[in-house]
């Protein structure tokens, strides 16, 4: 009973591994940057255009990951991904010049820009009367990456001495060996996934027959006729820019704002993501109760939350540590049952590169929105800088409230899909 139980969880325990390192490699970079100086003879600029490039390029990948993988097959995209990861993570092993640190960083994020986009369609084939506490379970292991990139690189930047033999045998610097663990890990999870996972995946999910056309881009943008998607992306948008706005200038809004000391704002900054674990509990309740009320739920609470951040700005750190709990639940708890939402409005022939299109706008608003937060609080304040993302969280749920009035709700349908 217990192997078959084991068994049925494969597709998540891989997926979510490969989520993790992906979170891990990016993660793993900033606590780096003053070693790879050294090493490589780069400033901080040129280190920091090095990382930027890493972004960029995983960004990029969300929507042609999604076609390659509507075209090829999910199992493919994903294992050849975190291959292409690992090689990246390989290739910074040995002590070379700046470029090759480039390319790795371009490989790297190429590699880990073509999981998240298609991992979601698989688990929502896979566990289809559970999607929502898989989904939330997958992105709760992947939140954890940067916790786990901090402190495995601060393993080998700061070895214990028990320790010092075995990092003698590696064959570059010390911290090389971040990059050679994650590799090998890397390698590991991409062949039990392509083992493991076809077994699970229902036989008529996978990419086209040969004697079926395989979806040409203007089917992808037809969706966008559908007003339930296009008025659920706005939703998606508008809580990006306004979450990675707040992400990025709390820490400095809570020092400059509300006076706080810089080590109690970074301990509220740092309960932004102690309880991603909600999303474990949102994606369950949503399987039982339908989508779109669990996503009006969490983002009115989200915008709510953000709201007192302003309000009681003054009110000490108690309260504003509730305000920002508040925030941070509403946020995480979010997030997963967006991700169910949107495959369940897409066609199945098509999800995965839906899916990409979404994921590409949210991060371009995401990445836009620390710009003109910027802008603003130089202008005019971080107060009114604040109550533009808190009035941009209040339309996300407007929006969302009317999508569920006229009947939008996305409920799951139990058994096999």
């Amino acid at each position: 009973m217990h192997a078959r139980n084991a068994a049925r969880y494969a597709t998540l325990v891989l997926a979510a591994g490969i989520w993790f390192l992906s979170k891990f490699l990016r993660y793993a970079f900033p606590p780096l940057f003053e070693t790879m100086q050294a090493s490589y003879g780069v400033s901080n600029a040129e280190v920091g255009t090095i990382y930027t490039g890493l972004m960029v390029v995983y960004a990029s990948l969300q929507f042609p990951s999604g076609m390659l993988s509507d075209r090829f097959g999910s199992v493919r995209v994903v294992a050849g991904g975190a291959l292409l990861a690992s090689l990246g993570s390989f290739v910074l092993v040995f002590d070379s010049p700046a470029a090759v640190l480039a390319a790795a960083a371009v490989l790297i994020g190429a590699g880990t820009g073509a999981h998240k986009t298609v991992t979601v369609g698989i688990l929502s084939r896979v566990y289809p009367a559970r999607t929502g506490r898989v989904l939330g379970t997958y992105d709760t292991f992947g939140a954890y990456g940067g916790v786990g990139a901090s402190a495995v690189v601060t393993l080998f930047l700061v070895a214990p001495p028990a320790l010092d033999g075995l990092f003698s045998l590696l064959p570059g610097a010390t911290w090389r060996g971040v990059f050679l663990l994650s590799g090998v890990v890397g390698v590991a999870l991409a062949a039990a996934f392509a083992r493991y996972v076809p077994r699970q995946l229902p036989a008529s999910s996978e990419a086209a027959s040969d004697s079926e056309e395989a979806p040409p881009a203007s089917a992808y943008l037809r969706q966008f006729a559908n007003p339930a998607f296009s008025a659920f992306i706005l939703v998606t948008v508008l809580f990006s820019f306004s979450y990675n706005g707040a992400v990025a200038f709390l820490p400095l809004y809570l020092s400059e704002v509300a006076g706080l000391e810089t080590t109690t704002a970074n301990l509220l900054y740092s309960a932004l993501f102690a309880v991603s674990v909600v999303q474990v509990l949102t994606g369950d309740v949503s399987d039982r109760t339908g989508r779109l009320p669990i996503v009006v739920v969490t983002v009115a609470m989200a915008a709510t939350a953000l709201l007192g951040v302003i309000v009681f700005a003054n009110a000490g750190a108690v309260v504003l540590g509730v305000a920002v709990v508040t925030f941070a639940l509403g946020s995480h708890g979010f997030r997963p049952v967006r991700g169910v939402y949107l495959v369940e409005l897409l066609p199945d022939r098509i999800a995965a590169g839906g899916f990409g299109i979404v994921r590409t706008l949210l991060m371009g608003a995401g990445a836009a929105s620390p710009t003109v937060v910027g802008f603003v609080a130089d202008g005019f304040g971080f107060r009114i800088a604040f109550a533009l993302l808190s009035a941009s969280l209040l339309g996300a749920a407007a929006i969302a409230t009317g999508l569920l009035l006229v009947g939008g709700d996305g409920r799951t349908v139990t058994g096999p899909s």
